[in-house]
């Protein structure tokens, strides 16, 4: 059986990432594209073979018998064009983040329920290696209870600032961007993921902006979950180096991430290194994306009531909320917003 995709926005991250993750699925061919922009058509014609694009996403869906679309579009264009994927009978994965706002994720929510299918955000870095081999740290616990997890993304600047479309949108209010949505999204749903699925109750976050801008390039967000554990994230455009650390605390040993090399010290100071080679370090992950390939392709085969299905949307539901609880959060000069 033949799975037919589509892939709507082909920017740098559909053609470095999501375009590799696809081919690793011998169920699943991309049979066409729908791209607003005429140089960005080119290349996916050069790129795919025998893809039929389109420039208006109506088009694709009427002319084309889709069984899924993944949407890669900057994220202003997200829940609209999920919610046209669902209305013509299609599964869709949508980059990060699922949407923008609250009641346009509960318009995709029930439409995707009531008309049988999968609503998926991707959530890739669950599929790096370093953050797989801690995950199963966890869930063996060796850790113990998990009672903290802090995160920090130093990067010098947006991905895509080296001449592709990706910082035009990291640098657009307009379009979703900022350092929240950018990384924000990723280290709500590990944090949770990590604590192995706890529920957010609330999030205190600061942001900084550039003098005159509107796009947040710097945050520091603590997340309170339930039982009084905490998470912690440190995220900015403005550092003098690239690098990315994680430190997961339980109540038995600690695990410190950095790069590919987790170092895990329990209680008597015993230590090992731990390597998970990573074959890039880059801001598109194409091994990452393969990974969420077939998670989603695990759902769409399971049906949209599934398990798989259920708990990644119920994730991308608390990553929506703790995201808009943290700008509300910095619009109070960080004070603590409870999520509803």
């Amino acid at each position: 059986m033949t799975i037919r995709g589509a892939i709507s926005g082909f920017g740098e991250v559909a053609a470095r990432a999501h375009l590799a993750g696809w081919t690793t699925r011998p169920e699943v061919k991309i049979v066409a594209v729908h791209e607003p922009i005429a140089q960005r058509r080119h290349l996916a014609l050069a790129t795919i073979r025998n893809v039929r694009v389109y420039d208006e996403l109506e088009l694709m869906l009427d002319g084309e018998r889709l069984d899924f679309v993944d949407v890669a579009s900057p994220p202003a264009f997200h829940a609209l064009t999920a919610h046209k994927v669902l209305e013509a009978g299609a599964h869709v994965l949508v980059e990060k983040p699922l949407c923008l706002e609250a009641g346009a994720f509960a318009d995709l929510a029930a439409m995707s329920q009531r008309n049988s299918r999968v609503l998926m955000c991707v959530h890739n870095w669950k599929f790096a290696p370093v953050y797989r081999a801690a995950r199963e740290i966890v869930e063996s616990g060796r850790l113990g209870e998990v009672q903290y997890v802090a995160l920090e993304r130093l990067r010098t600047a947006p991905a895509g600032t080296g001449g592709g479309a990706g910082a035009k949108w990291r640098a657009g209010a307009e379009q979703g961007g900022g350092i929240l949505i950018d990384h924000g999204w990723h280290v709500f749903y590990l944090m949770g993921w990590l604590m192995g699925g706890a529920a957010p109750v609330g999030v205190s976050a600061i942001l900084g902006r550039a003098p005159g801008s509107a796009i947040d390039e710097s945050a520091d967000i603590r997340v309170s979950f339930a039982d009084g554990r905490i998470g912690y994230a440190n995220l900015t455009w403005r550092s003098p180096i690239r690098r990315t650390i994680a430190v997961i605390r339980g109540t038995e040993a600690v695990a410190k991430i950095d790069g590919d090399r987790i170092r895990l010290t329990d209680r008597s100071g015993k230590t090992e290194v731990i390597t998970a080679a990573d074959p890039s370090d880059d801001s598109y992950h194409p091994q990452w994306f393969a990974g969420m390939a077939e998670e989603f392709e695990a759902a769409m085969l399971a049906g949209s009531s599934s398990m798989r299905a259920r708990e990644a949307l119920k994730e991308a539901r608390a990553v929506l909320g703790l995201t808009l609880a943290a700008y509300e959060s910095d619009r109070n000069r960080g004070s603590f917003v409870t999520l509803s």
